[in-house]
């Protein structure tokens, strides 16, 4: 294993999502931490400004088989941040430590980064610049929440089998996924129209731009809320499943669902089109939830005595 892959550069460049990564049991960290480490590669092409559109899409397809590593010398050289341009020009690394895996993680790795990567393709078909483009109806976002993030639910679970030989609900893997997909969503509404994206489907996209407009989808806007707090209980019920014994596993599951939750409250009692507002768990209570999960994460019942406190605010 590459442990200045899974080391240092995981660091720099998965920020918040580092601690959970370490968290993880032994068995499955490396592959999971490289699944991230690809992911973010593909989402740091997607997201650059330093190529044109048509070439992004074209370096995105190059990488979906992940057989080989496009050129990416005049993309990195161009990174405003030092990780970002360290995790491209690195992108080969990752990929000769993807060939020191099993020919099972290999695979899943491969479907993996396939599906995240169609997602990324689907949102440049999708949203064409200069203009506000909403998707067209709820099962499009429900399909674009399973290909950027249900899909790694999945993915979670089958490696999780492969390794700890743990039996868990995919389906409820996939929609806890899907969960904290629509949570991002959801908060990032003004960030997205000011790129030219709106997930919620609506037929005036652009009159989101005004915040005074969320009256108007405000039934809308609470429904997808619903439905992410729905998506969330089932994550919740698959975190519930995973043995005690496997409680750095658990702990894995439980922070990002305890913030989701968390987030929620937050963007019901706020305007959630305003761009001057920053919705974000403080760093007190998020300290506050390692603190408890990490002294009750043997026992169900206080767990679920948390999760229910949590859940009673969204």
């Amino acid at each position: 294993m590459n442990r200045t892959l899974t080391g240092p550069l995981l660091k720099q460049v998965s920020r918040s999502f580092y601690l959970t990564l370490r968290v993880l049991p032994k068995e499955i960290r490396p592959q999971i931490s490289l699944a991230y480490l690809l992911a973010r590669a593909t989402d740091t092409i997607a997201d650059t400004d330093a190529v044109p559109r048509a070439k992004r899409i074209v370096l995105l397809r190059e990488l979906q088989s992940l057989t080989r590593v496009p050129d990416l010398g005049t993309l990195a050289a161009n990174q405003a941040l030092p990780a970002e341009r360290a995790l491209l020009e690195r992108l080969g690394d990752c990929l000769a430590m993807l060939d020191t895996f099993s020919a099972v993680d290999r695979r899943l790795i491969q479907q993996l980064l396939h599906t995240i990567i169609t997602g990324q393709i689907f949102d440049f078909e999708t949203f064409p610049e200069g203009t506000v483009t909403a998707l067209r109806d709820d099962a499009a976002l429900d399909r674009y929440t399973y290909l950027v993030a249900g899909c790694v639910g999945e993915f979670w679970t089958r490696i999780c089998a492969a390794h700890l030989g743990t039996v868990l609900d995919e389906a409820a893997g996939i929609r806890f996924g899907k969960g904290l997909q629509l949570v991002n969503i959801l908060r990032d509404i003004p960030k997205d129209l000011r790129m030219g994206r709106c997930y919620l489907p609506v037929p005036e996209p652009r009159r989101l731009l005004d915040p005074a407009s969320f009256e108007s989808v405000r039934p809308l806007y609470y429904r997808w809320l619903d439905i992410a707090v729905e998506h969330l209980d089932a994550g919740w019920q698959y975190t519930m499943a995973i043995p005690a014994k496997f409680w750095r596993l658990r702990l894995a599951c439980i922070w990002p669902i305890w913030i989701g939750l968390g987030t929620v409250a937050l963007l019901r009692r706020s305007n959630p089109l305003d761009p001057t507002v920053r919705i974000m768990v403080p760093q007190r209570d998020v300290n506050g939830m390692l603190l408890r999960s990490v002294l009750t994460c043997r026992s169900a019942a206080a767990l679920q005595r948390q999760y229910d406190r949590l859940r009673a605010r969204t």
